[in-house]
């Protein structure tokens, strides 16, 4: 089968930043301890609410909200060198693509600006403010293939967090695994495929 449209999670995906928000919530972790192993590893493709809510108390959310905002504005958001090369062959195909994060939408405008031209290689983006439910819930996948016209099972889903990638099989999609930020063979049961960069992916194949 060939598919009609692509659906990528942003950071580990098309943003090498994975290693820097695992240090920030390391931090945050450390001021404000959660008792749970490997907490920044964890938590990856969750919403902020979804984090806050479920392991901080409610009082101490604006303060790791204040610390998280704080670090993110210092961020530098560096793109893959293979990200704009694999999205521009995207758009050269035909193929229409999509961003599908957990990130907030201020992230997103600092990103845009610090990247002149990525935005126009995408026909939706998808953040927090679209969902109810953060990853593994597919919601979110499920809104980015409507956005773009397709159906879910017509999409490839690029992610790289186990909750990312769990929630691009319960939508139906053919999931495609980076192993940016975890080793590869933790990742074949919850994908179709896996690949250590987008430059190892051939487009034709899949679309």
């Amino acid at each position: 089968m060939k598919y009609k449209a692509a659906l990528f999670d942003l950071d580990g995906v098309l943003i090498d930043t994975e290693p820097i928000y695992t240090r920030i919530w390391s931090d945050i972790e450390s001021r404000f301890p959660t008792g749970i192993p490997d907490f920044a590893l964890s938590i990856k493709g969750n919403t902020l609410p979804r984090i806050l809510g479920e392991n901080f108390k409610p009082e101490d959310h604006d303060e790791i909200k204040r610390l998280l905002v704080e670090a993110e504005e210092k961020m530098e958001y560096p793109l893959y060198p293979d990200t704009v090369r694999f999205l521009k062959s995207l758009a050269e195909a035909g193929v229409p693509a999509a961003i599908v994060t957990s990130s907030g939408d201020a992230k997103m405008e600092r990103l845009f600006a610090m990247h002149a031209g990525l935005r126009e290689l995408f026909g939706a983006v998808i953040t927090d403010s679209w969902v109810s439910k953060g990853k593994p819930d597919p919601e979110c996948y499920m809104i980015g293939a409507r956005e773009l016209g397709a159906k879910p099972e017509e999409c490839v889903v690029f992610e790289d967090s186990y909750n990312g990638l769990k929630a691009g099989r319960a939508a139906g999609s053919y999931v495609v695994a980076l192993s940016t930020t975890n080793p590869a063979e933790k990742l074949a049961d919850l994908s179709d495929m896996v690949a250590g960069s987008l430059s190892e992916i051939d487009i034709e194949s899949l679309f």
